[in-house]
């Protein structure tokens, strides 16, 4: 019998087809908006909405060029934790709405503390392709009363 241990950690990088995909439904927000009959400075209003989005989104999620950009993920015996430049390693609280898809893993989590729930989507070019299944196997097997409060 071998020892396995318990710990599991992986790192992503962005993704190009994150990117791609994002950039493309933004593209067809944006365009849908203008060609509706609308009033104009509503149509402005939803046109700079989407760029706000953006702005927020793209250094956070998906480039994760932010401090704040998570881009690790650590599970042990004491449970899950992501780690990002600006707050260093963070205890989470897994939700039970994970998704582990072979081609994405939609991560859902709670920071303790907080109310809101938060996610990130790790698509597999983001990742080994050994990273990502094993990722979307802990996922999986993971489900017991400490490591998911909801």
């Amino acid at each position: 019998m071998s020892n396995r241990s318990n710990r599991f950690e992986c790192h992503w990088q962005p993704s190009r087809r994150l990117l791609v995909a994002y950039l493309t439904l933004l593209l067809v927000t944006v365009v849908v908006l203008l060609r509706l009959d609308l009033a104009l400075w509503l149509r402005l209003t939803g046109c700079g909405l989407c760029l706000a989005h953006a702005l927020w989104t793209l250094p956070r999620s998906i480039l994760l060029s932010s401090e704040h950009a998570v881009s690790r993920l650590r599970a042990d015996s004491d449970g899950w934790y992501l780690h990002s430049r600006a707050a260093g390693w963070q205890p989470i609280e897994l939700r039970r709405d994970c998704l582990a898809l072979p081609y994405c893993v939609i991560l859902r989590y709670r920071l303790p503390g907080r109310w809101w729930v938060s996610g990130l989507c790790i698509v597999h070019d983001s990742l080994s392709f050994t990273d990502h299944r094993r990722l979307r196997v802990r996922l999986k097997f993971s489900w017991h009363p400490s490591a998911a409060a909801g």
